[in-house]
């Protein structure tokens, strides 16, 4: 990982529906109802973990974590 890049993995909430986000590495996490929304809360998030005096990230990078189940 990349000090330049943050990878956040992303998954579908199958209880209550939404996305819920979770940074590799970081103790970031969170969630939002939509794609528009899941989106603007990881940058939001991201802005909140990192002050002044850490060096930020130039990239957020979103990783779509999808669980399908076959019968067999």
């Amino acid at each position: 990982m990349s000090a330049t890049e943050i990878i956040f993995e992303i998954t579908e909430d199958e209880l209550d529906g939404g996305y819920c986000a979770s940074a590799l590495g970081y103790g970031i996490h969170t969630q939002g109802d939509s794609l528009e929304e899941i989106r603007r809360n990881v940058k939001e998030a991201v802005d909140c973990y990192f002050d002044d005096t850490m060096p930020r990230p130039k990239v957020i990078r979103l990783h779509f974590v999808r669980d399908e189940l076959l019968v067999a």
